[in-house]
């Protein structure tokens, strides 16, 4: 009986120790394989920011090739004479001023997009107080050549084509032409023609001041105007350029790359609005929380506002539903803290738009808009960031300042 007993003792040994180097051999093998896929996971990561980073370099083709040349001609009261004639196939001029980007590094890229999809703020927030400030919001920049003919007294100006365009319109684009002065004349301007739905439009239009003595030519300033054409109301204001003409040396063509500043007519003050975003993929819902506004513009006599702010929903440039806030009397800085739900199917995000629009309150006559705000996965650079950060970050409410634009 004792014989057997250890015999099966030394049956049993063998076994542990083949079922301890099994364990270790799973532990390990899990570990690879977990280890692995991390591997490819970063560099899926770091392949489509990289392939991001190209598609955005890349530039909007030319939508005006193939236009007929036309001549415009307009009649000064000193007698000069300006003319636009539309330039010929091909001779679009070679952007200059292209950029290249370095390719980052792979930690760097990481840690970027670690830290993009980690970005969050909490409702009432003001860590974004800075973050879209209207000093560093892009209003995008323009291309034009500048030259004076001294045998003909011929002022020519070119508009070649701009860049990085804002948009203006809630289908997350605009129409923009550029308007032409020399100032201090104002009441005579030259245009270009509009370039539909486009960010990066190509005019490569020519503008001739005809019989215009040198002499007058130093003394004006060369203002160029980008506007988003608006069928149905008053035309968008984008950005503006001033060139003090006794600055260039008019011998000669020369080109120029310009950012774009806020116009001057007051249209770059209209105020901020902090309100933030919350996404339920359960509930296909939206809820926009209308928090606060500060330094809007004032719309009444007295230097005061009474502004309230309404909120629609869009599917497909078309009117779905609309919200409102209540009226706050006499308020240049208001405070709202009103929620809103909207129903918007997972699949339909893509082609949806929120639209924000900040109002003040007239009893006598129609409500003025103050400004609005465009929400989607097509807007500008702010609001992009902010629809990207809701969907990132599901069931959580995701703050944001925005300025206000016309």
């Amino acid at each position: 009986m004792h014989i057997n007993q250890e015999a099966s003792i030394s049956k049993g040994a063998p076994t542990r120790d083949v079922i301890l180097v099994s364990t270790i051999l799973t532990l390990s093998l899990s570990l690879t394989i977990i280890m692995c896929g991390i591997c490819q996971w970063c560099q899926r990561k770091m392949g489509k920011r990289y392939k991001n980073s190209l598609e955005t370099d890349s530039g909007t083709p030319d939508s005006s090739r193939g236009m007929r040349s036309e001549k415009k001609t307009l009649k000064l009261p000193s007698g000069t004479k300006t003319s636009n004639a539309a330039g010929p196939q091909g001779q679009a001029q070679q952007d200059e001023g292209e950029r290249k980007n370095d390719q980052r590094s792979s930690v760097s890229d990481l840690v970027n997009s670690l830290t993009s999809e980690m970005l969050m703020l909490s409702p009432g927030s003001d860590e974004e107080d800075g973050h879209d400030s209207p000093g560093r919001e892009s209003l995008g920049r323009i291309q034009f050549s500048v030259g004076y003919n001294f045998q003909e007294s011929t002022l020519t100006v070119k508009i070649l084509k701009a860049q990085e365009l804002p948009a203006k319109d809630f289908s997350g684009t605009s129409d923009p032409f550029v308007k032409i002065y020399l100032l201090p004349d104002k009441k005579h301007k030259l245009e270009t023609k509009v370039k539909r739905k486009n960010l990066n439009p190509h005019w490569n239009e020519t503008f001739l001041f005809e019989g215009f003595p040198y002499e007058k030519v130093v003394q004006r300033v060369l203002y160029l105007q980008v506007l988003d054409y608006d069928r149905f109301s008053r035309n968008d204001p984008i950005g503006e350029v001033s060139l003090p003409l006794n600055k260039v040396d008019l011998t000669q063509m020369q080109t120029f790359w310009k950012e774009l500043k806020p116009c001057s007519d007051g249209s770059g003050s209209r105020g901020e609005l902090l309100l933030s975003l919350c996404y339920n993929p359960s509930a296909n819902s939206i809820i926009v929380n209308i928090i606060k506004a500060r330094n809007l513009k004032a719309m009444d006599i007295g230097g005061t506002s009474d502004p309230y702010v309404k909120v629609w929903l869009m599917y497909k440039d078309k009117r779905v539903e609309k919200k409102k806030t209540v009226v706050m009397k006499r308020c240049l800085n208001p405070i709202f803290n009103e929620s809103f739900i909207f129903d918007i199917p997972t699949e339909k995000l893509r082609e949806t738009t929120i639209i924000i629009t900040v109002m003040d309150k007239d009893k006598l006559s129609r409500n003025d808009v103050i400004g609005k705000i465009y929400l989607s996965w097509k807007s500008g650079p702010g609001e992009v960031k902010h629809w990207k950060d809701m969907i990132s970050h599901p069931r959580t409410a995701v703050a944001q300042w925005h300025q206000l634009k016309a």
